[in-house]
């Protein structure tokens, strides 16, 4: 699972009141490069819940070898202006976050109820059981 699908998902678990970002349990992390798109990330960007993604890239660097690049700190997703004159390395170091890492094995976990759903093979399994409905 990408960084990109963790940025989306969250935890729907009945009484959630804060289910969103799921925290990062690792276990099995995969690291592969790929040529950056600047035009892909950058309209992608504004979708993004920037706050979200630099927490999960911190949980996730521990794994990566070699490490995950620094994202900025200041970056507004939502200013496209601003994204447009972001230089070649930020934008590299987007791309490489969103799309190169991948959570094999592990747990994403509701930040309100600590439920744990497991994502094995890559595949986030965010099923609730009956009782959680």
């Amino acid at each position: 699972m990408r960084l990109l699908t963790h940025n989306f998902l969250k935890s729907n678990v009945r009484g959630t009141e804060n289910g969103y970002p799921l925290t990062i349990e690792a276990t099995t992390v995969r690291c592969e490069e790929s040529p950056a798109d600047r035009e892909f990330v950058l309209g992608l960007l504004p979708k993004v819940n920037y706050p979200a993604l630099q927490a999960a890239a911190r949980q996730l660097n521990p794994h990566c070898d070699p490490p995950l690049p620094d994202l900025p700190e200041d970056l507004d997703p939502s200013d496209a202006g601003g994204n447009e004159r972001l230089d070649d390395a930020t934008v590299g170091a987007l791309h490489r976050v969103l799309f190169d890492v991948y959570l094999v094995e592990g747990w994403l976990v509701c930040p309100d109820t600590g439920r744990k759903f497991p994502v094995k093979d890559g595949i986030p399994n965010m099923i609730l059981h009956e009782d959680e409905i």
